[in-house]
């Protein structure tokens, strides 16, 4: 929900500052925030929507209220709130192609692949016979970290007096999109590459990359029917390291925006006119039936893809199996409590002769705002993904 919405919901309900301010994001701040401080910010947060509506007496009054020595926090934690509507406000396309983790602090995280032993069929026993013993691998564990990403914004005391609130307005929608952009790129890097699919997670060995030896009818086809049809056949293909069928309800289609257009033909039409053959001869009879692939498929389109690739950059194309807990191609982990992104104002370091902290800095007369967002990512199973260069070769 937007921050005005936000205020204008406590308006017309008459909620409390806590229904408003409680549990909305990452605390910014390390001083206490009781009853008194909810009902400063709410206050705060009146004053603010006043000034940013137009209100030529509510900037002036936010102005003024910048040299108090509570309101620079308050009106941090205001943008706080502003960053996270904004940053929740856009939705991701990641989060199809990978699953989510929380991880404790900036240390290596391991992830250890499925263990292979236990999920192998279950062997006869014979009556008073001992059960056979199966050992477990846990494999090689892969391990990844998260790091800081961020950036700050000055802002001179003639901006703000000049500028009437407008330039400090953007600042939060900025920074969110800053964030979102963060993921984005980060996540697609995980799965594209300068050629377009990446070569460690995409592989002949893997059977992941379209090929005639992984099943492909022709290798790296160009997005089309029949080219999703042997990709869900490879697909369906992929075993455990047990030898277990691994089970696919679902899958994501990512494409580059030139693939758009395409990718919503094939899964918005009503019905497949199918040709082929019959007792292994060819045929030109045609079958009509209903497009199955729209119920099981989600089209995904990641501008970011012609960004990473130089070369196949508008052609290559992603199939992935919807994540689920245990299984997923992907993953996007975030500290702990640091999940989304925060964003902060530098302590005042000035007071005036005549009393107050004055919000800008001694030095410089310039107010500081930083973003940090917390975040890291690896891949994991390559047999639950697919790609293909899109260029027939």
């Amino acid at each position: 929900m937007e921050f005005l919405e936000l205020v204008e919901s406590i308006e017309a309900e008459a909620a409390s500052p806590q229904r408003l301010f409680g549990g909305e994001g990452d605390a910014t701040h390390s001083r206490a925030k009781g009853p008194a401080y909810s009902s400063q910010l709410l206050e705060a947060a009146r004053l603010v929507e006043r000034a940013y509506s137009g209100s030529r007496l509510a900037t002036l009054q936010l102005q003024e209220a910048m040299t108090t020595s509570d309101f620079p926090l308050l009106f941090a934690d205001i943008l706080d709130r502003q960053l996270l509507a904004k940053y929740i406000s856009v939705e991701p396309t990641w989060p199809a192609v990978c699953v989510r983790k929380e991880v404790r602090d900036f240390r290596d995280v391991k992830r250890f692949p499925r263990p292979t032993g236990a999920e192998a069929t279950l062997d006869p026993v014979a009556e008073n016979a001992a059960y056979p013993e199966s050992e477990i691998d846990e494999g090689t564990p892969i391990t990844y970290h998260v790091n800081k990403y961020g950036r700050r914004i000055p802002m001179s005391l003639e901006t703000w007096t000049n500028d009437d609130l407008d330039a400090l307005k953007d600042v939060p929608e900025r920074f969110a999109l800053a964030a979102r952009m963060s993921e984005e790129k980060f996540a697609t890097g995980l799965y594209v590459g300068a050629t377009g699919p990446d070569t460690t997670l995409f592989t002949d060995a893997h059977l992941n990359i379209m090929s005639v030896a992984a099943g492909a009818a022709t290798a790296n086809p160009p997005l089309s029917i029949a080219a999703l049809q042997d990709a869900y056949k490879m697909l369906g293909n992929m075993v455990s390291a047990d030898g277990n069928p691994i089970a696919v309800t679902m899958v994501s289609l990512v494409v580059p925006p030139a693939l758009e257009i395409v990718g919503q033909n094939i899964l918005s039409a009503t019905e497949l006119l199918l040709t082929g053959t019959v007792g292994g001869a060819a045929t030109d009879q045609e079958l009509r039936v209903a497009n199955w692939m729209r119920n099981r498929t989600r089209l995904v389109v990641n501008p970011w893809i012609p960004i990473i690739a130089t070369s196949n950059d508008h052609t290559c194309w992603f199939m992935f199996a919807t994540p689920a807990v245990g299984a997923a191609a992907l993953e996007m982990g975030f500290l702990r409590g640091h999940a989304t992104p925060e964003i902060f104002m530098k302590a005042p370091n000035a007071r005036r002769i005549g009393g107050g902290e004055d919000a800008f800095d001694f030095d410089l007369d310039s107010l500081q705002y930083k973003v940090r967002h917390i975040f890291g990512g690896v891949q994991l199973d390559p047999k639950l993904a697919l790609a293909s260069t899109g260029a027939a070769a």
